[in-house]
């Protein structure tokens, strides 16, 4: 008998873990009996994720940076794809804050089902807000001094220093790319390796998905039996699905008005890579196909596709941080938390760096949340809220992200076309 796939099995998951929830909510003793005995396990799921964020984000951006190499090569296609791809990313997450800020899916959770949260994860959300107060009392520039740890080994101890890990990630990868590569080649094949295990380790981690979120969602209906909980999970899916679609409308745009190319042409020739993309939730599995059609379909140099998209498959993440930012903002929502526009500043610009470390691999976006949580100081028990509709969402974001890493590299194309 053919095994289902991971997502058929997360949503039976999520299935099964809300009809226990909603049976046993009905018995005096059942509230307690979730927490006692199924809820641990869904905490060792999230922990387990939490757990992976900092090695994910070393391993991932220390070798999508030192990957660079060739940029002294290819110094003026280079920069020009690094910036392409940070401004689509940042263009992502704007987008995303814009729409749930509009949409706000977290209000339509009730009050009374909002205090059930709350009370439930009073202590986690009391250590937020003591977070958030503290930021607020800082001079102007203590983000930016945050952002620079003294010493790395305690910044990696905690989630909620992601920044400084990121900052150290990126400094680290620069400093190979400028030593010989004779002198950097034993430390880069370390990390290459290292980045293997981890994502391995994310594999594992994702296969015990859904008994995760079986156990989340039973805890969850039992300590808020609401409806409503439901209502604004649906509308926080199509937050994020009428983001992405803006994107999407958002690289035609720009490829039509930079590289006159008919939005019919664009799409036609990314679409197998896009439905492979869609089927796969692999931005790297479906690196060879999107290639082939960058090249034989949409007129890319081959030496600029072959630099620009693997490249692009390693941090270019427009999808996926559009998403957290949504995501987060949502959770924030349903906890009843107003985010500051400070906060949500830092959301743009750790969401716009994590998506650099963000494994090509299905779940890792996930992952990646866990870090922009923490560094918003939202309440990672939210989790509990999203997960169970993340893979569904995950291949549309992976298409958004090859769509992206395409019209970038036919934006960098056409602006070298002279020199090729």
């Amino acid at each position: 008998m053919k095994k289902l796939a991971l997502y058929w099995q997360i949503l039976i998951g999520m299935l099964l873990g809300v009809l226990l929830g909603l049976v046993l909510s009905q018995f005096a003793w059942g509230s307690q009996f979730v927490q006692d005995w199924i809820k641990p396990f869904g905490n060792i799921f999230i922990n387990s994720l939490k757990l992976i964020a900092i090695p994910l984000i070393l391993g991932s951006l220390i070798k999508g940076v030192s990957d660079l190499k060739d940029i002294s090569q290819l110094s003026t296609i280079g920069l020009k794809t690094i910036s392409l791809y940070i401004l689509t990313t940042f263009v992502a997450v704007s987008i995303g804050l814009t729409i749930v800020n509009l949409v706000q899916p977290g209000r339509h959770i009730a009050e009374n089902t909002r205090n059930e949260l709350l009370t439930e994860y009073a202590g986690e959300a009391s250590e937020r807000k003591t977070d958030a107060q503290q930021q607020l009392d800082a001079g102007p520039l203590q983000a930016l001094e945050n952002i620079v740890p003294d010493n790395i080994f305690g910044a990696a101890t905690d989630n909620t220093n992601m920044l400084q890990v990121i900052f150290f990630a990126i400094f680290f990868g620069i400093g190979m790319i400028l030593i010989p590569e004779k002198q950097a080649s034993p430390v880069k094949k370390f990390f290459d390796s290292f980045n293997h295990v981890i994502l391995k380790m994310i594999d594992l981690i994702m296969m015990t998905a859904p008994f995760g979120v079986f156990a989340l969602l039973a805890a969850l209906v039992t300590e808020a039996p609401s409806g409503d909980l439901f209502i604004a999970l649906g509308m926080y899916a199509v937050s994020v699905l009428l983001g992405l679609s803006m994107m999407i409308a958002f690289y035609i745009l720009a490829v039509w008005l930079i590289t006159k190319k008919t939005p019919s042409y664009f799409i036609k020739g990314i679409a197998p890579a896009q439905l492979l993309g869609f089927s796969t939730s692999s931005s790297a599995a479906t690196l060879p196909l999107t290639m082939e059609r960058v090249e034989d379909y949409l007129g890319v140099d081959k030496s600029i596709a072959s630099f620009v998209l693997p490249i692009g498959a390693t941090i270019n993440m427009d999808g996926t941080s559009l998403y957290q930012a949504v995501a987060a903002v949502f959770i924030a929502q349903a906890f009843g938390m107003d985010l500051t526009l400070t906060a949500q500043l830092g959301i743009i610009v750790t969401a716009t760096l994590a998506s650099i470390g963000s494994a090509a691999v299905p779940g890792a976006g996930m992952v990646m949340l866990v870090i922009v949580l923490a560094q918003a100081g939202i309440p990672e028990a939210g989790l509990a809220l999203i997960f169970a509709i993340d893979r569904p969402l995950d291949m549309f974001r992976t298409t958004v992200n090859l769509t992206g890493d395409a019209a970038v590299a036919m934006i960098v194309n056409k602006s070298e076309t002279k020199n090729l």
